[in-house]
């Protein structure tokens, strides 16, 4: 069954208008042919065409379920953004895929991009939502000052992964508690300044490394997450 993604689904019987020309354009649907659509906060229907027009697909609301949980920990990346757009959008599409709640862009002092706007990443977490079969699609912000974010407050445990020698740093996989909500800071290529990592600790966030290789900034925002859900897996089966 073709999955589309229509948050206001409960009120306004209809899909956007891009899934409305996916739906009746591109994929030929008609009307009496039946749909899976998400809402982006967890709940799935199961639908009927009632009117099959490219800027405005009507439906008929046939079934309603709360979509199970893959994962009961909050997960949250906080990264600077690569300055090739590519990498940053594999990035998002990944962490959907394996599951995260939030991504907040960073402004760090190395950073190579200062600016990125958010509505083709956007679309990116719509589509690998849909994907892989997910209900809840994740908080994106807008990017946000370094210091800024760090001195804001987190109910969980809180890590910043960088690459300096210079002080004490644990494996994630030590030191996440499994069943904690879990905020990963990821620096740019550059990594973060020791000023950076300085802050961070001093707000509470707890230095890691990922493994023993050098990795990129995309790569170590998905290794993070991934670490984290591994953990909280294999915590649910024990």
């Amino acid at each position: 069954m073709q999955i589309f993604y229509a948050p206001e689904i409960e009120t306004v019987h209809e899909l956007p208008e891009a899934e409305s020309q996916h739906c009746v354009k591109v994929l030929r649907m008609k009307e009496g042919d039946e749909i899976g659509i998400i809402d982006g906060r967890g709940s799935r229907y199961r639908a009927e065409i009632v009117l099959a027009h490219p800027k405005r697909c009507g439906v008929k609301i046939l079934e309603r379920e709360t979509a199970p949980s893959f994962w009961t920990a909050q997960v949250h990346v906080a990264i600077a953004p690569t300055k090739n757009l590519d990498r940053i959008e594999w990035f998002a599409e990944k962490v959907t895929e394996i599951g995260i709640d939030s991504i907040t862009l960073l402004k760090c002092r190395f950073s190579e991009r200062k600016e990125l706007k958010t509505d083709r990443l956007g679309k990116i977490l719509v589509s690998a939502m849909k994907q892989s079969l997910k209900a809840v699609l994740p908080q994106l912000s807008e990017m946000v000052p370094f210091a800024d974010f760090v001195s804001r407050p987190f109910n969980g445990q809180k890590f910043i992964a960088h690459c300096y020698k210079e002080g004490e740093r644990q494996e994630l996989s030590r030191l996440y508690e499994p069943g904690q909500n879990a905020l990963i800071l990821i620096g740019p290529e550059g990594d973060f300044s020791p000023e950076e990592v300085e802050m961070a600790i001093a707000n509470g966030f707890r230095p890691v490394m990922l493994g023993p290789s050098r990795l990129r900034t995309e790569t170590a925002g998905v290794v993070a997450c991934h670490t984290i859900q591994i953990l909280n897996q294999i915590n649910a089966k024990e």
